[in-house]
């Protein structure tokens, strides 16, 4: 068995001697991106799992070992770890619990000593905990990001992104069910393998695998009908995580809408933009200044890419640009609001509502004071100027039933529902196009937004 090393602060490290031993448990977040980045640190030569659970004992967990006024996701997270470490599915003595860090001024960053406050408390303390950061802030000897797994993990993001964008918007219509799943997993696989294949990550290698991915998802049979679309924005991890929302995507498909969710590259960028933001406004050092305008662009030039493979498809909607994003921004907030989500939280809203998604659910952790200054904050004034946006905050905590929460969402639907019973009365009639398709415009939907029968005639 390993043996425990501590560093000159008495925090527990993750030795090269656990890599060889150790099972990694790792919280999923973005089931298809973090799939990827599960494999990606199984090419590393790491033993990982992640964790897909669901059920009530994490909350209780996590009310047990985090105080109750800790931001939810804090609670979800370390209780997901926890009542892990107790099911008896693994060794308590041979595993290693990873979490991420991002050091900035949200309390996301304390996540981690939160998470060694719990184990101690559990009696667990012996479990190494191993930050995921890009800042330095925690290093260990046998867990180390060089930059060929930096790539490895940044491309997982773009590619979970396109994957994502162009599933979310056949898997409403599919007419064989379960053949967008399928075909995730068959490009994840494939994209994962081609990882350590020479020139996986040259631009024209990229835009060919874009182009591919977008080409196969259209050829998907699908029964494209008048369905809602309704975004989803709010805090990071409730956005994204099932286990944080309560499945909101299924929910929202089950109540006969098209869910929209802006992709993580946006988040990254905004990232990047917030230290350009941060020496035009503050100064600092030159150096960080030019390499996070470096990396920056550098994201921003993939995300262009990806949308461009997207747009070659009339049928698929693609993002805007990051630069986009940000200038619909800029009569509403500054952009050295950065804390949580910061003013993207607030394009993400614009941008949908711009890009003819008029229905979102913003989901908020109860007490996180970030996401409600720049979520349900900005509602008044975003509907102020749209007054056709149709918005509902919905707030997600331990003592919040799901009941409450998706009643308050099907209020909202009930109401985009009803406006779009009167563009219907003002649509255009159906026509039968040349090529054996039923094509019916929506007034006011978006262009591709429309009832046909694709690749099934």
């Amino acid at each position: 068995m390993a043996e425990l090393v501590y560093n000159q602060q008495g925090r527990l490290l993750f030795t090269e001697e656990m890599k060889q031993e150790y099972t990694l448990l790792m919280p999923q977040m973005l089931p298809v991106h973090f799939t990827m980045l599960k494999r990606v640190f199984e090419m590393q030569g790491f033993q990982v799992d992640m964790l897909t659970t669901t059920h009530r004992a994490i909350v209780d967990e996590g009310l047990k070992y985090v105080h109750n006024d800790t931001c939810y996701p804090a609670l979800l997270v370390i209780g997901q770890l926890i009542d892990a470490v107790k099911s008896g599915k693994y060794d308590p003595h041979k595993v290693a619990l990873l979490i991420t860090q991002t050091g900035g001024g949200c309390r996301a960053s304390n996540y981690i000593h939160l998470l060694r406050k719990a184990l101690k408390r559990a009696g667990y303390d012996y479990i190494p905990v191993i930050s995921v950061n890009l800042s330095g802030l925690e290093k260990n000897p046998g867990f180390r990001l060089d930059l060929k797994m930096v790539l490895k993990m940044a491309y997982s993001m773009i590619y979970g992104d396109i994957l994502v964008n162009v599933a979310n918007q056949c898997r409403p219509y599919e007419l064989m069910e379960g053949e967008t799943d399928r075909r995730i997993e068959k490009w994840v696989n494939r994209l994962v393998e081609d990882f350590p294949q020479r020139g996986a990550f040259k631009r024209n290698h990229v835009i060919d695998n874009f182009n591919a991915i977008v080409d196969d998802f259209a050829s998907i049979p699908l029964h494209r009908t008048n369905k809602p679309r309704v975004g989803v924005v709010g805090e990071i991890y409730i956005k994204y995580a099932p286990l944080g929302n309560n499945n909101l995507e299924d929910f929202l498909r089950g109540e006969g809408c098209e869910p929209v969710v802006p992709g993580i590259m946006d988040f990254i960028i905004f990232k990047c933009d917030n230290r350009v933001e941060d020496h035009r406004i503050y100064g600092g050092k030159t150096a960080t200044y030019i390499g996070a305008s470096f990396l920056k662009k550098y994201c921003e030039g993939l995300q262009r890419d990806m949308i461009a493979a997207i747009a070659r498809h009339p049928e698929f909607r693609p993002p805007c640009t990051f630069a986009h994003l940000k200038s619909l921004v800029k009569d509403y907030l500054g952009y050295g609001n950065k804390m949580g989500e910061g003013w993207l939280l607030t394009g993400e809203m614009l941008e949908l509502i711009d890009s003819g998604t008029v229905n979102i659910v913003c989901t908020q952790p109860f007490g996180c004071l970030p996401n409600h200054v720049v979520g349900k904050g900005m509602v008044r004034r975003i509907k102020e100027k749209h007054p056709q946006s149709n918005i509902v905050c919905v707030d997600y905590d331990p003592g919040a039933t799901r009941i409450n929460q998706e009643n308050r969402i099907k209020l909202m639907l009930s109401n985009a529902k009803l406006a779009q019973k009167k563009q219907a009365a003002h649509t255009v009639p159906a026509v039968q196009t040349g090529d054996g398709e039923l094509s019916v415009p929506i007034s006011g939907a978006g262009p591709a937004q429309t009832d046909t029968v694709q690749g099934a005639v």
